[in-house]
């Protein structure tokens, strides 16, 4: 059975990065772009009737900022998978992106291979973040929660196992479905259990989540290779 074929937008200013991603998605046998734009006017006149399932989005582009393209769409579409690719490397571009609603940050050095494997985690619900994206969220989460990171001990003690079990997860890019599956329990079980953690620690989002298991050596308070 053939594996199921992702179309995808590529929207970029710069004509020589852009084909040169169009050309390693079409060259792959997971993606096809449907559509490439060089900015905002004609991808907003034309997304309605293309149904793409990824778009790949500039984050600094002379008309619109991919930010605000970003927003924009998210008002209207929750389930379209919108994935930053940028050179930016702003922390607070970077924060602001996830916040409303990105399914990944990407820099525009990533490697070819790397930048496919990325797009396959998030047709499968994951998120497409560089080692250095996590680190600088992970920074920016830090300052924003030093009160709780002073009491991190504490925290640890609030959650039941099975509660750092799925931080631990999380932490490893797994969703429900994955993380459900590990632990032998229902998706809904899962789904309370991200819910007393965001609780927990004061979080709003499983990226947040990620990042703070990350700043907060979650996998030293578990070990999920134990018998």
């Amino acid at each position: 059975m053939s594996e199921h074929v992702h179309s995808v937008i590529v929207v970029d200013d710069h004509p020589l990065f852009r084909r040169g991603v169009v050309e390693l998605l079409n060259d792959s046998e997971q993606f096809h772009v449907i559509a490439e734009f060089d900015g905002a006017t004609d991808l907003l006149k034309q997304l309605g009737d293309l149904y793409p399932d990824i778009l790949l989005l500039d984050l600094q582009m002379p008309e619109t900022s991919g930010l605000e393209i970003l927003q924009g769409i998210r008002e209207t579409d929750e389930h379209l998978k919108i994935i930053i690719l940028t050179a930016c490397s702003d922390q607070a571009q970077l924060f602001s992106a996830l916040k409303s609603g990105a399914n990944g940050y990407l820099q525009k050095d990533t490697p070819p291979d790397e930048i496919i494997k990325h797009l396959t985690n998030v047709t499968q619900g994951q998120t497409a973040l560089n080692d250095g994206a996590i680190t600088s969220l992970a920074h920016q989460l830090r300052e924003s929660h030093e009160a709780e990171i002073s009491q991190t001990a504490s925290v640890f003690s609030e959650m039941t196992e099975r509660e750092l079990e799925t931080l631990s997860y999380i932490a490893q890019g797994l969703n429900n479905k994955l993380i459900a599956r590990e632990l032998g329990i229902s998706d809904g079980t899962v789904k309370v259990y991200v819910k007393n953690l965001l609780r927990k620690l004061n979080l709003h989002s499983r990226l947040e989540l990620a990042a703070w298991a990350h700043t907060h050596d979650a996998s030293a308070h578990f070990d999920l290779d134990k018998d």
